[in-house]
Formats: C-alpha cells, structure tokens, sequence
C-alpha cells in the first residue's frame, strides 16, 4: 500500500533515492523496482533485517532492474550519516509525526538533497487524526507513537523555512481513516473484533483485487477524509541570495 504517487514524484533508474523512516520498506521495495540506488533508513533494527532480506529476495526472483542497488542503514533522522547533496530524492511517510524535534529532521532530509532534487513528505491528515485521537488514548500515548497532528498548512510552511519550495499534494487512503477510527472505537487492540475484521478484509480484498467499486469509493473518499496527507517540494537549484 503505496502513500506516494509515482506519477507527480519520478523515480528512475540512476536516482540515488532515502527512504527516511523505511519501517518495513513498502516505499523501498517500490523505488528499487524503479531501478533506483535505495537506501532505507531506520531506528528499527527489526525492521531493517527485514528489508535487507526482502532486498536480496528481490535480487534472487529477478525483480530488479540491472545496476539498481539497495541497502538498509540504521540512524538517527537527527544526523543522517550521509553527505549534503547525498540524494536526487528523498521520501520521509509517516514519520515527522513521531518526532519531537521534526524541525531538526526537516533540515537535515534538506540538506542530504540535492539542489533540483524532489522529497515527498506524508503525515497522517488533521481531521481524520483528531477523530482518532478523540476516540482513543491509547492510539497515540504510547512509546514512539505520534507526538503531533499537523495541519497542512504547518507541515508546509516548516518544510518550506529549510529552503524547499512546494509543488504540490494530495490526500491518500480514503478507506483507511474510517477503518482506524473503528479501532479506536473499540479498542485500537481489538483486532477479533467482529466489525474490525469485517472492514480489514474489505480492506485486504481492494489491495489485492482492487475492485471498480472500492476504486471509485476511494477516489470519492480522499478529498474528504483521505487518512494521510502527502506534499511534494523540490530543492532549488540556486539560493535565494545567490538568485538576487
């Protein structure tokens, strides 16, 4: 399940692309399909194992174009190990909403990114996330769990203070949100729920088949209570200084 739209964010084969925040690597695995040199980056020593193994999996079925490569790194999004200008592009999913310091982790996502290079940057979306936080403490008072909810605007504006310019956005996962905010009803654990596992498969059942009727809902959905919130800013080629 895919939070980043390939069409308004390019990748290719040769495009050196950080996924910050990989958790189990849905992005990782999609950019090295696209023949992109990938590097997943996590705290999550778990999860990082993981992704490396799914990578020479990858490798193994012949999924890979030739010359693409991938690696997992475990670090701080405080002080990513890489070089400025490391990155053609970058994508950080559902993770500056975890973080206390998400002003620190922007400038340093900007400053491993190439100028002219693109970063996509998905949270989950104000309203759909105050309905959770609403009905449940227990969705977000618990360790590593989400410490802000952005609202769009905000997310843009301190993205934009470390020199990046917006190009645009959208909502994504419009069945999701009245999924979570099922769980948080009844209990965020509750996963033998009756209601729960009804919506789960409906759920599991459109990622697989992806019916015309769940598609068209989706769609329908998005605008309205889309669960993330995604933008797409580029890093300019010349400062602004320099450009005056």
């Amino acid at each position: 399940m895919l939070t980043v739209d390939f069409e308004q964010f390019p990748v290719g084969p040769g495009d050196r692309v950080l996924d910050m925040g990989c958790g189990g690597g849905r992005h990782a695995f999609a950019l090295y399909r696209r023949g992109a040199d990938v590097v997943a980056l996590d705290m999550s020593q778990k999860d990082l194992l993981e992704v490396e193994t799914m990578f020479r999996a990858m490798e193994l079925e012949g999924e890979v174009p030739a010359g693409a490569s991938a690696t997992a790194v475990r670090a701080n999004a405080y002080a990513l190990p890489f070089e400025d200008a490391s990155f053609d592009r970058i994508i950080a999913a559902e993770v500056l909403e975890h973080l206390p310091a998400d002003t620190d982790a922007m400038a340093e996502l900007t400053r491993v990114l190439k100028p002219g290079g693109l970063i996509a940057v998905t949270v989950p979306r104000w309203l759909p996330e105050k309905v959770c936080w609403a009905l449940s403490d227990d969705y977000h008072e618990v360790e590593g769990g989400h410490v802000r909810i952005y609202k769009g605007s905000q997310l843009r504006t301190r993205l934009e203070r470390t020199g990046l310019v917006h190009q645009g956005g959208h909502h994504a996962h419009g069945l999701h949100a009245p999924y979570w905010w099922l769980k948080c009803a009844v209990g965020v654990t509750n996963d033998k729920n009756p209601l729960v596992r009804a919506y789960h498969s409906l759920l599991v059942w459109d990622m697989v088949k992806q019916p015309l009727v769940t598609r068209v809902a989706e769609k329908v959905l998005q605008p309205l209570v889309g669960k993330s919130l995604v933008v797409y800013l580029r890093k300019p080629t010349k400062s602004a200084s320099a450009a005056a």
